[in-house]
């Protein structure tokens, strides 16, 4: 029996879905013309699809599992259970209007014409907000809408905030923080959900490993309670004995965000010979 996952066919989802594939040890043929394709080392095979057919696909049973961004899954309003937040693919979807205009507020959107790809997620938003707003359904270029008359404002995914920029536009409100989510099928048979626990598993080991580096480094003993005083790491640091006396080896991990603020300390309180190393896997 093998696991059936859905893909993004291209774009940014797949390249990181296949990314975290390949770390967790699941090989998969670097073929996209095929639709199915069954991965090497692990009972899953891969669907090909377009990002907005992944939500029904896994809700009705055609896929097992899926990853998608939340916003189109949200938008597609799947009914299907969100297994794991996934860290990559992030963006928000936001409202933006023309840089000329002060926004007081959503009941500045009172009446007013909103373009968007995601009429289901806005129509929600302006309800929660008491807004009654005429919802312009618009696939691609939405940003170009207030330009050429369609709308008074657009409602769209934003990353770099560089599209708004050029458009002579400002983003007012972010309505939701989207990330790639891994979905699941709700009534997944036993032998299926005992794979998907095995996956969830090695995609933990790669996730939690990104963000850590190993650190080693020497001191003389008599700094070792200093210097462990400055670590935030995973519990307790391992502490070794050099052949040099009076000197000790102090090993820990420490989160990157944090890594040139805590190693700037730890030279102060004494460590030395400061080694840095990536970390492949963490089993947690």
């Amino acid at each position: 029996m093998k696991l059936r996952i859905a893909v993004q066919s291209k774009g940014r989802l797949n390249e990181d879905t296949m990314s975290i594939l390949n770390e967790a040890g699941i090989g998969v043929p670097g073929t996209k013309r095929t639709l199915l394709v069954s991965a090497r080392k692990f009972p899953m095979e891969v669907l090909y699809l377009r990002d907005d057919d992944i939500p029904e696909t896994v809700t009705d049973g055609v896929a097992d599992i899926g990853v998608v961004g939340l916003n189109e899954y949200l938008e597609r309003e799947g009914d299907a259970d969100i297994v794991k937040n996934l860290g990559f693919g992030g963006c928000r979807l936001s409202i933006a209007i023309p840089k000329e205009h002060e926004y007081t507020g959503p009941q500045w959107l009172e009446g007013r014409r909103i373009a968007t790809s995601y009429p289901v997620i806005l129509r929600r938003w302006l309800k929660e907000q008491g807004v009654s707003a005429h919802i312009h359904v618009i696939t691609g270029s939405v940003e170009i809408s207030t330009g050429i008359g369609l709308a008074d404002a657009i409602f769209d995914i934003v990353s770099s905030g560089a599209t708004l920029v050029s458009n002579n536009l400002k983003e007012v409100e972010v309505v939701l923080e989207s990330e790639a989510v891994l979905i699941a099928h709700k009534n997944l048979p036993e032998e299926k959900r005992a794979i998907l626990e095995q996956l969830l598993f090695r995609m933990d080991a790669v996730m939690t490993a990104a963000d850590k580096r190993y650190v080693l480094m020497n001191a003389p003993k008599a700094c070792v309670e200093n210097i462990i005083a400055v670590l935030p790491g995973i519990k307790s640091p391992t502490i070794m004995p050099l052949a040099q006396e009076d000197w000790c080896s102090i090993h820990t991990v420490l989160d990157e965000q944090c890594f040139w603020e805590i190693i700037g300390k730890l030279k102060e309180a004494g460590a030395q010979g400061i080694l840095v190393l990536p970390i492949e896997k963490m089993i947690m």
